[in-house]
């Protein structure tokens, strides 16, 4: 099952999870800190660099599949995140705006061509399907375990090599990500599709050089003014899903009632990222304004770091949520994914209510222990596995199979979109440039805005359980109409019986 390539591609693989997620943890001091940034600014461009990635592979996806295919598209991936981390650097140093958001533009580009492609090529490293879905989670794991790395160390490598420093082992790793994939260039080529093995002419270089260009300078526009940016977030996104309804009308009855069913669980996927994204924006501001001490007391933990528990629990949480599902399946008890979901939205609310209470009983010090970030992140990343597992696996069982891609697309849309709001909502709890955080500030500003959320997703676990219904009742249907009509039957019978 195992070979060079998807060994390799996994290397690359923790190398990304290593380089991006430790920018992504540096990003709010630095802009705090060095750019002088405010804590809404802030927020919004931190939330915008998790979100706009995903909202970008929906051309990244055209690309890998029309113009250069999954292994060209991977590689010019790499190439986006070294040059993009480049210019990171030479912000860091001058502290030059412009620049330190061209370089997030270009990463942001980088995670928009390499999300479709790389699951694309990874699956044509094994011998069958089956050793696909067998190796794919620890795929899984490996870049949770890059993301673990990268968000709890970077905070630290920080201190004493400076925000320059840390960017620049971010283009380091990612260096090396892209030598990986150009040494083994002749062996990728023959396990691709045809795309892959064709000449890309100058014509498809050309069009993708416009297209290319065209996407960094609309991702530097819309880092750059944010007000605007998060419009064309809505834009596009609502483009996409606007399109995909319009697909519903050509096809057969039958598939338009699968169709409307991954618009509902496009739907609650978006309403639980938007709790998702709270751990880049509102959750860590927290963190940085409150979290004190060492975890269990002996283990370092910078407060920004503490969104790196998220991706330790789930490196434990893919075997933890399969073998709590499939205990319940042994004893007959089959969940449907919009219950699955509504179970997710429980332990939202746990991990919301935990973070409500103890921001509403902080002391005068200011101060929360790690111990009660790493709860919170347990249930939320639990509950971040149930979705992110469940949610892709029912639109690939219920798409038509002509638009499989475009639809399993809507779930990067649903990230994105979410993405932005979360971010926008978080600037709700954001600070004026000097205001020193007091008890008065925590308990009622913070605990106000954690109670609310809580609140809401009570609220989305009977919305996700009333969808369970809905969905139920129009797959029926789609099934339905799939069955022969009773006078079809006769005519069908009466048709094949021998003549007398």
């Amino acid at each position: 099952m195992w070979n060079k390539l998807n060994k390799s591609m996994m290397v690359c693989q923790m190398l990304f999870g290593l380089s991006f997620y430790g920018v992504l943890v540096s990003l709010t001091r630095f802009f705090l800190e060095e750019l002088h940034y405010s804590e809404a600014d802030t927020m919004m461009v931190v939330g915008a660099f998790a979100a706009i990635g995903p909202l970008f592979a929906i051309a990244g996806g055209f690309i890998a599949d029309k113009l250069l295919g999954a292994y060209r598209s991977l590689t010019i991936s790499y190439i986006a995140f070294v040059a993009g981390y480049l210019l990171l650097i030479a912000g860091a140093t001058s502290l030059h705006v412009p620049t330190a958001m061209a370089g997030i533009a270009l990463a942001s580009y980088g995670r928009g061509l390499m999300s479709p492609s790389y699951p694309s090529l990874y699956k044509r490293t094994f011998a069958s399907q089956q050793d696909f879905e067998t190796g794919y989670p620890i795929n899984y794991s490996v870049n949770n375990i890059g993301a673990f790395l990268g968000q709890y160390l970077f905070p630290m490598v920080v201190l004493y090599i400076g925000f320059s420093g840390g960017f620049a082992l971010s283009a380091a790793m990612a260096l090396v990500a892209l030598l990986v994939l150009l040494v083994l260039h002749k062996q990728f080529k023959p396990v691709g599709k045809n795309i892959d093995q064709a000449a890309v002419s100058i014509k498809t270089w050309g069009l993708f050089a416009a297209l290319s260009l065209a996407m960094i300078l609309l991702v530097f526009f819309m880092f750059s003014n944010m007000d605007v940016g998060q419009n064309i977030v809505y834009a596009i996104g609502l483009l996409a899903i606007g399109y995909f309804i319009s697909l519903m009308f050509r096809v057969s009855r039958s598939e338009s009632y699968k169709m409307g069913t991954i618009l509902i669980v496009t739907f609650l996927t978006t309403c639980f990222f938007v709790y998702y994204g709270q751990m880049m924006t509102s959750m860590n501001i927290v963190a940085i304004n409150t979290l004190q001490g060492e975890l269990f007391g002996f283990i370092p933990l910078e407060p920004e770091a503490a969104m790196a528990m998220n991706p330790l629990w789930c490196m434990l949480g893919g075997p933890i949520v399969a073998l709590s599902f499939r205990t319940l399946e042994n004893q007959g008890i089959n969940l449907s994914t919009s219950t699955k979901v509504a179970v997710a939205f429980v332990l939202t609310a746990i991990a919301f209510g935990i973070l409500t209470y103890f921001v509403s009983t902080v002391g005068a010090d200011v101060a929360i222990r790690p111990e009660v970030f790493l709860a919170i992140h347990f249930f939320q990343a639990i509950a971040e596995v149930i979705v992110g597992s469940m949610v892709v696996a029912f639109i690939l069982s219920v798409a038509p199979h002509h638009i499989e891609n475009f639809s399993v697309s809507l779930f990067s849309v649903a990230i994105a979109l979410s993405g932005i709001v979360g971010a926008a909502l978080s600037t709700n709890i954001a600070l004026e440039k000097g205001q020193a955080i007091s008890q008065d500030i925590v308990q009622n500003v913070y605990g106000e805005y954690f109670q609310l959320l809580t609140i809401m997703a009570l609220l989305m676990i009977v919305i996700a359980l009333i969808s369970s219904r809905i969905i139920k009742l129009m797959l029926d249907k789609a099934d339905a109409c799939e069955q022969p009509a009773p006078q079809q039957e006769v005519a069908d019978v009466l048709a094949d019986a021998p003549l007398s």
